[in-house]
């Protein structure tokens, strides 16, 4: 029987109370488990009294089913934990949202039976970022739901492109390109439309546009977009999956189809728009 590994979010799962719960439930059910927590400030933390920390990519190697504990920005980071690794992923929530979760947390009592395969695998894109600067890399990642160029005070001035191509020139608080499973997240709030999770899709949306034909874009995943920025003053901030880069005037953003997926265990039989109704209200 292949492992579990349990991957909590220290500020979320205080004390690991639901880590031990989660632990206790799989072992008893036969299950080797494995907790390999959310690093603090780059560190492992210390393990408390009954629990012992285990190296993630070593569990890997060993691993079935991955168990996210807290909340979307838990799951997206554990998401690039496994990049290259495609072995499911369940998010369980301990937050406020959790549009990724498949369970909730007084749903533990159905872990085991998703460690016994009793799920559906729910292929999500993911975005493969680049930051270009006099046209060379300056930064790189990989991102679940999506990434931001935004302003830090003034607005700034941006040209997108789709494969080379202008598509649209504005100025504004900045630009949202999305994966379909950020599509309900910072691009829904700047007015982007609902995309299905699994479809095969990129989304751009600016934010706050000082242009009527500045609207949300849905393209095709074989393209590649780029945002260049134009002349600010204020300061400008690339946002990926949260983490963050200094962007300089003349810097372009690039983003296509990342060649790693992400593999979402999506338990019971709620639609997705069942569950973004139940999130955000009718």
């Amino acid at each position: 029987m292949k492992g579990v590994i349990l991957c909590p979010n220290p500020d979320k799962d205080r004390d690991f109370a639901v880590t031990r719960q989660a632990k206790a439930l799989l072992e008893g059910e036969g299950f080797p488990v494995s907790v390999c927590p959310e690093l603090v400030d780059g560190a492992m933390p210390e393990p408390p009294d009954g629990l012992s920390f285990r190296d993630f990519p070593e569990a890997l190697r060993d691993a079935s089913l991955v168990v996210s504990l807290g909340g979307d920005g838990t799951i997206m980071h554990t998401a690039r934990r496994m990049l290259g690794h495609e072995i499911p992923l369940l998010g369980v929530n301990l937050g406020t949202v959790g549009f990724l979760a498949g369970l909730e947390r007084w749903e533990l009592d159905r872990l085991a039976d998703v460690a016994r395969g009793d799920y559906v695998l729910s292929p999500r894109l993911m975005l493969h970022v680049q930051v270009l600067r006099e046209g060379e890399p300056v930064f790189e990642t990989t991102a679940l739901n999506d990434v931001c160029l935004h302003s830090v005070v003034r607005m700034i001035s941006m040209t997108a492109r789709c494969d080379g191509r202008k598509i649209l020139d504005f100025s504004g608080d900045g630009v949202v390109i999305a994966s379909p499973t950020g599509s309900t997240a910072y691009s829904l709030a700047a007015g982007g439309p609902l995309v299905a999770p699994t479809a095969d899709n990129l989304i751009m949306t600016p934010i706050c546009a000082h242009a009527l034909s500045a609207r949300s874009l849905v393209f095709t995943a074989d393209r590649v977009l780029t945002v260049t920025l134009g002349r600010t003053r204020g300061g400008a901030v690339i946002s990926a999956d949260g983490g963050l880069f200094e962007a300089q005037s003349g810097d372009t953003l690039r983003v296509e189809k990342s060649k790693f997926r992400t593999m979402i265990a999506h338990v019971g039989d709620k639609a997705f728009y069942d569950i973004v109704y139940q999130k955000l209200g009718e």
